[in-house]
């Protein structure tokens, strides 16, 4: 067993991969800055430390913690808040990022995963389900901010032998996720449904997403943890979802009868986006367990408990 450091382990994904990590009895250690990660996510069992990626502290918790294993999740996350203040967004994705890969450097971490963007990142590609080996030229700061670790990470790997995974997810939905932030449109439309209020539907609801449970991105997670393989994996299913699709399909898993709010599409935004994830089935043996109905229907019974 190991003892792992998540980035961001407070969030939406981090907490879900925190739990797992605990539960098969590898030692956890959260760093957050909480700006988007909340408290309640975080597990008893874990040991907590609320500090910036940034903060040159980070530097004491590497030298009191003694760490093998590295998951990097921590990020600002919100495109339009990277295309408003591009500086802002690259100290904390960029910078940030090479403090933790500085550390990790001097204290002989055995592995970093970093958990990077199959959307941002391929931007709106003729090739669709879009593979790894596909031209990423990103549209946002975000995506280039995320591309620009995994260069990182690759040098570091090259120079100082820091061996790495990068993921490249798909959406991801599911129990945890934040309706009020940026990501997430199934948490919105689940936020909005659940009121019985109308959702809004930027443009003609014709764009494309592959949407991705978080369970299954922990899985990913847990198998790039556990295989002797360094790269780019997609992590998706591989399915076009329209927005109009998923939201009939959230309305009728609900059982009511609503009709959507359409307004103009934002600058900027994607007309597709769906990932080849047959690398990663490949090479770590994943594919996603959960089709859509079975990823809404326990992403809806949890928001039935727990306020959106």
């Amino acid at each position: 067993m190991s003892k792992i450091l998540i980035t961001g382990g407070a969030g939406f994904i981090g907490s879900h991969l925190a739990d797992k990590l605990i539960e098969q009895g590898h030692q956890v250690v959260i760093v957050d800055n909480l700006s988007t990660g909340k408290k309640e996510n975080i597990n008893s069992k874990a040991k907590f430390y609320q500090i910036d990626i940034s903060d040159a502290e980070l530097l004491d918790i590497f030298k009191e913690e003694e760490l093998e294993v590295v998951f990097h999740l921590a990020a600002q996350i919100d495109i339009r808040k990277s295309v408003a203040d591009p500086i802002e967004d690259a100290k904390t994705n960029i910078l940030g990022s090479l403090n933790l890969l500085e550390n990790c450097k001097k204290f002989n971490i055995k592995k970093v995963v970093f958990i990077s963007t199959g959307g941002a990142i391929y931007g709106d590609a003729d090739i669709v389900p879009t593979p790894e080996e596909y031209s990423a030229l990103p549209v946002s700061p975000y995506g280039v901010a995320k591309l620009s670790v995994e260069k990182y990470l690759n040098y570091y790997y090259q120079i100082f032998g820091l061996n790495y995974v990068v993921l490249r997810l798909a959406n991801v939905y599911g129990p945890r996720q934040d309706p009020l932030g940026e990501a997430g449109v199934v948490a919105i439309f689940c936020n909005k449904l659940s009121k019985n209020e109308q959702p809004t539907i930027y443009g003609d609801g014709k764009q494309t997403r592959d949407y991705v449970f978080v369970e299954d991105i922990v899985n990913a997670g847990i198998l790039a943890l556990k295989q002797d393989k360094i790269g780019i994996f997609n992590v998706g299913t591989g399915k076009e979802i329209s927005v109009n699709e998923l939201f009939q399909e959230l309305a009728r898993i609900i059982g009511i009868k609503i009709e959507s709010i359409h307004k103009p599409l934002r600058i900027g935004e994607q007309q597709r986006s769906c990932l080849d994830y047959s690398k990663i089935k490949q090479e770590l043996g994943w594919e996603a367990k959960y089709s859509l109905e079975q990823g809404l229907s326990k992403t809806i019974k949890w928001g039935k408990h727990n306020e959106y």
